[in-house]
Protein backbone atom coordinates (compact mmCIF):
# COMPACT_ATOMS: atom_id res chain seq x y z
CA UNK A 1 0.00 0.00 0.00
CA UNK A 2 1.25 3.26 -1.10
CA UNK A 3 1.39 6.04 1.99
CA UNK A 4 -0.09 9.34 1.69
CA UNK A 5 0.06 12.57 3.31
CA UNK A 6 -3.14 13.49 1.51
CA UNK A 7 -5.59 13.33 -0.99
CA UNK A 8 -6.06 17.02 -1.57
CA UNK A 9 -3.38 17.21 -4.59
CA UNK A 10 -3.16 14.51 -6.35
CA UNK A 11 -0.92 13.90 -9.21
CA UNK A 12 -3.49 13.66 -12.08
CA UNK A 13 -7.00 13.91 -12.26
CA UNK A 14 -7.93 10.84 -10.03
CA UNK A 15 -4.37 9.77 -9.51
CA UNK A 16 -2.88 10.34 -5.57
CA UNK A 17 0.18 8.74 -5.76
CA UNK A 18 1.96 6.43 -8.02
CA UNK A 19 5.21 4.06 -7.51
CA UNK A 20 7.71 2.66 -9.70
CA UNK A 21 9.41 -0.24 -7.86
CA UNK A 22 11.09 -3.70 -8.07
CA UNK A 23 11.78 -5.92 -5.79
CA UNK A 24 15.95 -6.75 -5.88
CA UNK A 25 17.49 -7.22 -7.46
CA UNK A 26 15.98 -4.52 -9.24
CA UNK A 27 15.08 -5.65 -13.17
CA UNK A 28 10.98 -6.58 -13.15
CA UNK A 29 9.25 -3.71 -11.95
CA UNK A 30 5.79 -3.46 -10.65
CA UNK A 31 3.28 -0.19 -10.67
CA UNK A 32 1.67 0.69 -7.50
CA UNK A 33 -1.34 3.70 -8.12
CA UNK A 34 -3.49 5.04 -5.47
CA UNK A 35 -6.67 6.39 -6.85
CA UNK A 36 -10.00 7.53 -6.33
CA UNK A 37 -12.51 4.93 -5.34
CA UNK A 38 -15.46 7.17 -5.76
CA UNK A 39 -14.31 8.12 -9.78
CA UNK A 40 -11.87 6.07 -10.77
CA UNK A 41 -9.38 7.24 -13.56
CA UNK A 42 -10.02 4.97 -15.83
CA UNK A 43 -8.23 6.53 -18.97
CA UNK A 44 -5.21 6.13 -16.59
CA UNK A 45 -5.97 2.41 -16.15
CA UNK A 46 -6.11 1.44 -19.21
CA UNK A 47 -3.17 3.30 -20.32
CA UNK A 48 -1.36 0.92 -18.21
CA UNK A 49 -3.24 -2.25 -19.35
CA UNK A 50 -2.73 -0.91 -23.13
CA UNK A 51 0.87 -1.54 -22.04
CA UNK A 52 1.02 -4.90 -21.05
CA UNK A 53 0.44 -4.55 -17.55
CA UNK A 54 -1.94 -6.12 -15.87
CA UNK A 55 -4.14 -5.81 -12.54
CA UNK A 56 -2.76 -7.94 -9.41
CA UNK A 57 -4.02 -6.62 -6.24
CA UNK A 58 -7.07 -3.96 -5.87
CA UNK A 59 -7.18 -3.24 -2.37
CA UNK A 60 -10.07 -0.41 -1.54
CA UNK A 61 -9.24 1.25 1.87
CA UNK A 62 -10.38 4.93 3.76
CA UNK A 63 -7.46 7.09 4.36
CA UNK A 64 -7.41 9.29 7.30
CA UNK A 65 -9.02 12.36 5.74
CA UNK A 66 -12.13 10.19 5.07
CA UNK A 67 -11.56 9.71 1.39
CA UNK A 68 -12.45 6.89 0.16
CA UNK A 69 -8.98 4.77 -2.32
CA UNK A 70 -8.18 1.71 -3.62
CA UNK A 71 -4.87 0.54 -4.18
CA UNK A 72 -3.81 -0.57 -7.40
CA UNK A 73 -0.88 -2.93 -8.31
CA UNK A 74 0.25 -4.03 -11.66
CA UNK A 75 2.36 -6.32 -12.98
CA UNK A 76 3.68 -7.72 -16.82
CA UNK A 77 5.67 -10.68 -16.94
CA UNK A 78 8.55 -11.27 -18.47
CA UNK A 79 10.33 -13.82 -20.74
CA UNK A 80 13.33 -14.82 -18.20
CA UNK A 81 13.25 -16.68 -15.14
CA UNK A 82 10.18 -16.67 -13.12
CA UNK A 83 8.52 -14.57 -15.75
CA UNK A 84 11.31 -11.68 -14.85
CA UNK A 85 12.17 -9.15 -17.43
CA UNK A 86 15.55 -9.35 -19.44
CA UNK A 87 17.32 -5.92 -19.89
CA UNK A 88 15.97 -5.32 -23.06
CA UNK A 89 12.60 -5.68 -21.60
CA UNK A 90 13.39 -3.52 -18.71
CA UNK A 91 14.66 -1.08 -20.53
CA UNK A 92 11.52 -1.55 -23.05
CA UNK A 93 9.31 -1.60 -20.32
CA UNK A 94 10.47 1.60 -18.67
CA UNK A 95 10.67 3.57 -21.55
CA UNK A 96 6.99 2.64 -22.25
CA UNK A 97 5.95 3.75 -18.90
CA UNK A 98 7.94 6.91 -18.59
CA UNK A 99 5.41 7.67 -21.42
CA UNK A 100 2.44 7.06 -20.26
CA UNK A 101 3.09 8.69 -17.49
CA UNK A 102 3.88 11.88 -19.13
CA UNK A 103 0.87 11.83 -20.71
CA UNK A 104 -0.61 12.57 -17.40
CA UNK A 105 1.74 14.88 -16.28
CA UNK A 106 3.12 12.29 -13.81
CA UNK A 107 6.35 11.97 -12.70
CA UNK A 108 7.61 8.78 -11.55
CA UNK A 109 11.48 7.68 -10.39
CA UNK A 110 11.54 3.62 -11.17
CA UNK A 111 13.44 2.27 -7.90
CA UNK A 112 14.84 -0.90 -5.98
CA UNK A 113 13.13 -1.62 -2.72
CA UNK A 114 15.00 -2.76 -0.23
CA UNK A 115 15.33 -6.05 1.41
CA UNK A 116 12.63 -5.18 4.75
CA UNK A 117 10.27 -3.47 2.20
CA UNK A 118 10.05 -6.23 -0.82
CA UNK A 119 9.65 -9.23 1.58
CA UNK A 120 8.11 -8.33 5.08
Amino acid sequence: MLFLKSTVAPVAPGVYAVDVAAKPPGKTFMIYAAVDAAAPPESFIAAVEAIGFKQVLTKPYTHNDGTRVVDIHFQKPGTDIFEGWTNAEKDANLAAMEQVFAGFSISVTPRVMSLAEAFR
